[in-house]
């Protein structure tokens, strides 16, 4: 069902391809710090348009399952595609970037089973699983940004810093979620 809530949804996977794009632009159309600029709005926006859409969901009794299934997809989307492209530009460590990626296919899967079981309200999403996502959001507009703020404070270090903590709650949280769903599912193991 189309609404206000999926169409903000739909609006964030469009934004994907041009968040890329722009990420791409050659020099002559956009500098490198204007496209790291133009990069972290629209990630920003995106980051914007989740908290909206859900909220007015809520708010306007608009859930679907439709939207259920296609906020957390257009959610995962959308950092892994910038994680990959923070990659790229050689301003994230791969290394960070396969931890929360690799947790988040995990977890889709982990998430997946469990509603085949009829458990899925036991690795419904938690706090740390809030904060680890906020952490992402605060640390990858910063790397894609990637000039220096104030002298002396420089977005890569505020972008790797969170990113850390990030990857450290990734793996926290995918431990938690796996005990959950073992103590839930331990007959179906």
């Amino acid at each position: 069902m189309i609404n206000i809530p999926n169409t903000l949804t739909l609006f964030r996977l469009g934004l994907i391809p041009v968040f890329v794009g722009v990420s791409y632009f050659p020099s002559r159309w956009l500098t490198e710090p204007q496209a790291g600029a133009v990069a972290a709005a629209l990630f920003i926006l995106a980051a914007l348009t989740d908290a909206f859409d859900g909220y007015l969901a809520r708010r306007l009794n608009q859930t679907t399952a439709f939207g259920a299934f296609l906020d957390p997809v257009a959610d995962k989307l959308m950092v892994m595609a910038a994680l990959i492209v923070l990659v790229d530009l050689q301003r994230a460590p791969a290394a960070l970037a396969l931890i929360i990626i690799g947790r988040e296919i995990s977890i889709s899967a982990l998430r997946e089973w469990m509603a085949q079981l009829g458990k899925s309200a036991n690795v419904a999403v938690s706090t740390l699983g809030k904060v680890k996502t906020t952490a992402q959001m605060i640390s990858i507009p910063f790397l894609l940004y990637d000039q220096p703020l104030i002298p002396g404070l420089s977005c890569q270090i505020i972008g790797i810093s969170a990113l850390w903590l990030a990857a450290l709650l990734t793996l926290v949280s995918m431990v938690y979620y796996l005990r959950v769903a073992i103590r839930a599912g331990a007959a179906d193991f």
